[in-house]
C-alpha cells in the first residue's frame, strides 16, 4: 500500500502512475470476471447459481466504485490543469522560462545517450 507524504514532492507523481496502473488492472480484473460468469452460465446447481449471483452483485459494486474512483481522478486531474492554466496566465514569462529550462534539460538527458 502506498502511503502520502505530503513533504515528499515526488510522491503524488508516483501515486498516480500508481492509481493509473491500478485501476487499469481493476478494469482487466472485472471484464475477466465478467467473462468467467458468461462462460459458466450453463452451469447447474444451486450452489453455483448462488455463487454466481453474489459474483455478479460484486462485480457491480466494484463497477460502480470504479467509476467513482475514475470520476474523482478526472476532476482531480481537471483541477492541475485549470491550476497550471491560472498560473500561466499570470505570470507568462515565468512560466516561458521554466518551459524553456526543462527543455534544455530533458535535450541534455536525451543527448547523453
Amino acid at each position: 500500500m502506498t502511503t502520502h507524504h505530503p513533504s515528499n514532492a515526488s510522491k503524488p507523481a508516483k501515486e498516480t502512475v500508481d492509481t493509473a496502473q491500478l485501476l487499469a488492472d481493476f478494469k482487466a480484473l472485472v471484464a475477466d470476471a465478467e467473462a468467467l460468469l458468461d462462460a459458466t452460465a450453463d452451469q447447474g446447481g444451486e450452489a453455483v447459481a448462488q455463487i454466481r449471483a453474489q459474483a455478479q452483485d460484486s462485480l457491480a459494486q466494484a463497477k460502480t466504485n470504479l467509476m467513482d474512483v475514475q470520476d474523482e481522478l478526472t476532476e482531480k486531474a481537471k483541477a492541475v490543469a485549470a491550476d497550471a492554466d491560472a498560473y500561466v496566465h499570470e505570470k507568462p514569462w515565468q512560466s516561458v522560462g521554466i518551459a524553456a529550462g526543462l527543455g534544455l534539460l530533458i535535450g541534455l538527458l536525451i543527448s547523453r545517450r
